[in-house]
C-alpha cells in the first residue's frame, strides 16, 4: 500500500484537492502513518475510529490506515450520545481520531477472527435506523472504481463532492478521483442551499446527489447543475415528477442503483439514455452481475461486494437484496420497490413507490411516505404520512387530485400530516420512527373514543 504515499507525493505541485494545499496533505498523511505504525508496534490489528470533521485530516488519516493496514471505522460526527454508546460498545477501539468524548481507550489485543490486513468499516443504517458497519477492503473499493471507469469510458474522474466523506457516497467520490489522478472539490452542501456557488468550470466533473438535494438545487439554481458532465443520482428512490423536471431542464442526469454493501453503484443509467428511459436505473456495471431470483428479487454478485457486517467477517459469493425489479428487452433494470415494504391490502399487492410518485406529482405535498398498517378489514391499510406544501392545502384537495390516477385499493385509507419526515443524510426514510408516528396518532384517536362527552381530558 506504499504506492498510496507515492501517488500523493507525485502530485505535490498539483492542486488536485481543490482549495487545499497538496504538500500539507502529504505531510498530514505521513504524520498519521507514523502514528499508526507506532500503534501497531504495541497492538495486534488495532481498531481506529475516524470521525474527523476536517476533510483534509479525515482523508489523510483514512489513507494512512490503509497504508499501515489498520482496521478503520468511518463514523458520523453528528451521532448523538446514545448512538456513540452503541457504536463504541460494538467496536471497542484502540484509537479515536477527531472525537471529543469521555471514553477510555484501552490497549487490549483484538481477539476477533479478522484478517491480518486493513479492513474498512463503512456505516450503514438502511431503513431501520440501526447503525451497522459493512466490511470492505481497499481492493473492493478499487474494484468499484474500475467498474465505474470502464462503464463511463473515462481515465480520470473529477468529482464535486457535497456528500459526507464517512458515507460510501462521499468516500467513493474521493477514491475515484484519487486513484485515477483526477481532481476533487469538497464543498459544503449548506453553501449550495444558500446559493453560494464556487466560480469554477464543471464541464468535466461528476457530481453525486440524493433526490432531496436534487430537488433543492433545481428549485434554487438549475443552471448550476446544467454545467456538469454527469449528475449521479442515488441513495434513495427518486420520484417520477423529480426525474421529469430534471429531464425538462436537459440535465445530464445519471440515476444509479447500489448500496454501501456494494461500494456504491452497480447499475447506472447514462445521461444520454436518461432522456429515453428516465424511470430506469440503467445497465449493470462491468464489475457486477445482477440476477433476478424468485419473485423478481434482486440478487447481486460483484467484485466490490462487502464481507458481511462487523464483527462477522465472511467471504460472500452474492447478496440477496430486499429489492424487487425487472429487466426490459434491452437489459435496462427497473426497481419496483422493497419486498418488505410491499403492502398486501384486500388481497392485492401494492407498492408504496407507485403511490408516492402519483401523490408527489400533484405538487400538493413536499414529501410523503406510504406504509401498510395492520387492519382487520383490509389485512393492511394503505397509510400516507405526508408534508403538505402549505397549511392551506386541505387533505380533500389531495384526495381529489389522485382519485382518477390510482385504483381504489391503492388510495390511502388514512392520512397523517407531519412537519417533516424522518430521513437520514442520504434521504432514506427511517421506518421505525414512521411506525412510532402512526402508533402515537392511533393512541390519540383511541383516547378520544374512550372519553365520553364532558369528560376532562
Amino acid at each position: 500500500m506504499n504506492n498510496i504515499l507515492d501517488i500523493i507525493k507525485a502530485r505535490l505541485n498539483e492542486e488536485w484537492i481543490i482549495g487545499y494545499d497538496s504538500e500539507q496533505f502529504y505531510q498530514l498523511t505521513q504524520n498519521y502513518v507514523e502514528q499508526f505504525t507506532q500503534l501497531k508496534k504495541n497492538i495486534n490489528n488495532p481498531k481506529i475510529v475516524l470521525v474527523e470533521t476536517n476533510c483534509l485530516d479525515f482523508l489523510a488519516s483514512f489513507l494512512a490506515s490503509v497504508v499501515t493496514e489498520c482496521h478503520v471505522f468511518l463514523c458520523d460526527g453528528k451521532w448523538q450520545e446514545k448512538e456513540w454508546e452503541e457504536v463504541l460498545k460494538l467496536i471497542k477501539p484502540h484509537l479515536i481520531i477527531g472525537l471529543n468524548i469521555d471514553y477510555a481507550v484501552k490497549n487490549y489485543q483484538c481477539n476477533l477472527q479478522l484478517p491480518d490486513k486493513n479492513l474498512i468499516m463503512i456505516p450503514t443504517g438502511g431503513t431501520s435506523g440501526n447503525i451497522r458497519f459493512a466490511i470492505h477492503t481497499w481492493e473492493t473499493l478499487i474494484a468499484s472504481v474500475q467498474g465505474f471507469t470502464k462503464f463511463f469510458e473515462v481515465q480520470q474522474i473529477n468529482s464535486f463532492c457535497i456528500l459526507p466523506l464517512h458515507h460510501v457516497s462521499g468516500l467513493m467520490q474521493f477514491i475515484r478521483s484519487f486513484s485515477t489522478q483526477g481532481k476533487i472539490i469538497i464543498y459544503p452542501y449548506h453553501s449550495l442551499k444558500e446559493n453560494r456557488l464556487p466560480s469554477l468550470s464543471f464541464t468535466d466533473f461528476f457530481i453525486s446527489l440524493v433526490p432531496t438535494q436534487l430537488q433543492t438545487i433545481l428549485t434554487l439554481n438549475p443552471n448550476f447543475l446544467s454545467q456538469f458532465k454527469t449528475i449521479l443520482l442515488g441513495g434513495a428512490p427518486a420520484w417520477d415528477s423529480l426525474l421529469k423536471t430534471a429531464k425538462n431542464y436537459n440535465l445530464n442526469l445519471s440515476p444509479t442503483y447500489g448500496m454501501t454493501e456494494t461500494a456504491s453503484q452497480i447499475v447506472t443509467l447514462k445521461p444520454d439514455d436518461f432522456l429515453l428511459k428516465y424511470n430506469s436505473v440503467g445497465n449493470v456495471l462491468p464489475h457486477a452481475q445482477v440476477i433476478l431470483a424468485q419473485k423478481k428479487v434482486v440478487k447481486i454478485k460483484a467484485k466490490s461486494l462487502y464481507f458481511g457486517y462487523y464483527p462477522n467477517y465472511e467471504i460472500k459469493q452474492s447478496l440477496i437484496t430486499d429489492d424487487l425489479g425487472y429487466f426490459d428487452q434491452e437489459n435496462y433494470l427497473y426497481i419496483l420497490g422493497r419486498n418488505s415494504q410491499k403492502i398486501i391490502t384486500g388481497g392485492e399487492n401494492v407498492f408504496p413507490k407507485e403511490i408516492e410518485n402519483i401523490i408527489l406529482e400533484t405538487n400538493l405535498v413536499q414529501d410523503i411516505a406510504i406504509i401498510g398498517v395492520a387492519d382487520k378489514k383490509w389485512g393492511e391499510a394503505v397509510t400516507a404520512i405526508y408534508v403538505a406544501k402549505n397549511e392551506k392545502i386541505d387533505i380533500n384537495i389531495i384526495k381529489d387530485a389522485i382519485k382518477n390516477k390510482l385504483s381504489p385499493v391503492k388510495q390511502p385509507k388514512d392520512w397523517i400530516a407531519v412537519d417533516q419526515l424522518p430521513r437520514n443524510q442520504q434521504g432514506k426514510l427511517n421506518y421505525k420512527i414512521l411506525q412510532k408516528i402512526i402508533l402515537s396518532v392511533t393512541k390519540k384517536q383511541e383516547l378520544k373514543l374512550v372519553l365520553a362527552p364532558g369528560t376532562i381530558s
